[in-house]
């Protein structure tokens, strides 16, 4: 956001934060959904790479393709082992799961 118009917002009486400050979320609980997050957007990425539909990924996943989209959602009934899981069934590799798990999405 622009100064400018963070500093409109702020004298207009609004609060400017994150979605970590709106659910209080502490550091750690934050980091952990940006990651977790970041995995179910490569899992999407990677499917959509290969041209493979919810279902196909699921198979090779053995699961079902509800469980896929909610994967893909990052649903919060989906634990980040399934999506490790997942994402390995998918192609991906220890490196590139390390470059997920250490980016930071701006």
């Amino acid at each position: 956001m622009k100064a400018v118009n963070r500093r409109k917002l702020e004298a207009g009486g609004w609060r400017i934060g994150d979605a970590g400050d709106f659910l209080g979320l502490s550091s750690n609980e934050a980091q952990f959904v940006e990651i977790k997050l970041a995995l179910a957007r490569k899992l999407r990425q990677i499917r959509e790479e290969r041209d493979w539909t919810q279902a196909e990924l699921a198979k090779r996943v053995g699961s079902s393709q509800s469980r896929v989209a909610k994967m893909e959602a990052g649903d919060p009934t989906v634990s980040v082992d399934l999506l490790v899981k997942s994402l390995l069934a998918a192609g991906a590799d220890r490196h590139e799961l390390g470059r997920v798990v250490g980016s930071r999405r701006r």
